[in-house]
Order: C-alpha cells, then structure tokens, then sequence
C-alpha cells in the first residue's frame, strides 16, 4: 500500500519582490503568515502502519523553517527575489536529499495564494 502524508509547518517573515513592475504593491517591503506543506509519499510499512514518523519529518524541516522565520527573506542567501516558487524550491533544495519520498513541497501566502513545487 502507498500513501502520501503531509507535515505542517508556519513561519512570519518580511519581503519585498525587486522584480516586481514599477509601482506593483509587492515592490514595497511587506510580511507573510506563510503556511508550508511538506508532501511525503512512500510505501506503508507494514509493521508501523505508516510512510514516515511525523516526529522525523519536524527533525529534518525543523531547522530549515526556523531559518526563514521572523527574517527578512530578501537577505537569506537565494532568496533576494523572495517569491512563493523561490521559497518552496528554496526548502526543496534544502530537504530533499535528507527526507526520502519528499513529492511536494507547498508554500502558502495566504489562504487564497499558494504554489506548489515538485523539483526539477
């Protein structure tokens, strides 16, 4: 049996978008609650009854997220044009060699923005 599972995690952080067109609002320094999904997918194990342990799941993304948290984006190093997509390859890049079935990483604006990145 496979499955996907999907760990949660929060952070607040500040940016602005330097490529954004003249005049856009996003040109201007402003901050986020973002919301990141991280997608596992694998096989069940038979004896645990699950793809992976959630608890290994914050171990590895722990660190990653508190980088990012109640930072200015802007200044983490490849971040300076701190987009949604550059975010979520951002903690893709940072994860995937370490979390074995990462499919997916989300990363959420606000509830009505959001994009989704699977590597590559």
């Amino acid at each position: 049996m496979k499955a996907e599972i999907v760990r949660t995690f929060y952070f607040e952080a500040a940016h602005n978008l330097p490529n954004a067109p003249e005049g856009h609002k996003c040109r201007r320094t402003h901050g986020h609650g973002y919301r990141v999904d991280l997608h596992v997918s694998g096989a069940v194990d038979e004896k645990t009854g699950w793809v992976m342990d959630f608890g290994e799941i914050d171990k590895l993304a722990g660190p990653v997220i508190h980088e990012l948290d109640h930072r200015m984006l802007n200044d983490v190093p490849g971040l300076a044009n701190s987009t949604a997509e550059h975010i979520a390859r951002h903690i893709w890049d940072r994860l995937s060699a370490s979390l074995p079935g990462l499919d997916a990483v989300t990363v959420w604006e606000s509830e009505k923005s959001r994009c989704i990145y699977r590597g590559g």
